[in-house]
């Protein structure tokens, strides 16, 4: 209680007390006694009034203009991106077209099931049928965690981050264990299909994919899981899940839609007119 007390007689320290009752000795404050110093007062008060006001009335009369440029800005976003949107659902259009122009000329040279056999194996047919569900996700938390690094090539740094690495491992552990026809988000995968990585971003066919990662696997269920969860790219999964928290799950389906590829176009390879001795 004695030194709540003394706190509170004593709120001022002591030095401000000195120092206050030197200048009433000495008779001076700290205002301008001579009229000259207040005047110089008043000017300099008046003059950084002057610069504030000035300084608002500049900021008020540029917010209309601002506003403008920047709903200006927004508007040609907008118009740019229905633009794209109007390109894309063109480009859309025709893929659409030169499928089926490729199926009816896959019909008309080697027959009906022939060509059903081909479009499924090419990824230009859409599919459906029982298979598995893969749903690879990146970590929680990005964390340093876990030894044994299988990124032993890669050079990627460890984020706790699904790589395209990862993915192209996937997959082809997917292919390596039955799958007939496989698709990542909702892109079709084929033989031309590329799996790689621009900044953070995993791309399929150079389209960038969000995760979660849902990998669809059209095969026999049971035998496409138990082969890849045994499979040199499954145990890398698993290792990935152990060592950086990345997240796996497979379920087995009995019936997966999967879409046709936008574009198998073979720009290289040319059939061979040669028949092979036997």
């Amino acid at each position: 209680m004695s030194l709540l007390t003394n706190v509170m007689d004593h709120s001022l320290d002591d030095g401000y007390a000195e120092a206050a009752a030197r200048r009433r000795t000495a008779g001076t404050s700290g205002m301008p006694k001579t009229l000259r110093a207040k005047l110089g007062l008043a000017g300099g008060l008046v003059l950084a009034a002057l610069v504030v006001t000035v300084g608002a009335a500049q900021a008020r009369v540029a917010a209309p203009v601002v506003a403008k440029e920047r709903q200006e800005l927004i508007d040609r976003i907008d118009r740019e991106t229905r633009t794209a949107d109007k390109l894309e659902s063109g480009v859309d259009g025709l893929r659409d077209d030169v499928s089926a122009r490729q199926r009816a000329a896959l019909r008309q040279s080697g027959g009906s099931d022939r060509a059903d056999l081909v479009g499924v194996l090419s990824g230009a047919t859409a599919v459906h049928g029982p298979g598995v569900k893969l749903v690879v996700n990146d970590a929680k938390e990005a964390s340093s965690g876990g030894s044994g690094d299988p990124r032993e090539t890669s050079g990627f740094s460890d984020t706790g981050r699904v790589r395209d690495r990862d993915m192209q491992r996937v997959v082809n552990g997917l292919w390596q264990s039955g799958a007939e026809a496989v698709s990542i988000n909702g892109q079709r995968l084929t033989a031309l299909s590329a799996i790689r990585a621009a900044g953070e971003a995993v791309l399929v066919d150079n389209k960038p994919l969000v995760p979660p990662y849902t990998v669809l696997a059209v095969g026999d269920g049971d035998k496409l899981s138990t082969g890849f969860r045994n499979s040199p790219d499954g145990v890398y999964l698993h290792t990935l899940e152990d060592s950086y928290g990345i997240r796996a799950t497979i379920s087995t389906e009995s019936d997966l839609r999967l879409p046709a590829a936008p574009s198998v176009i073979v720009r290289t390879a040319q059939p061979s007119t040669e028949k092979g001795t036997s």
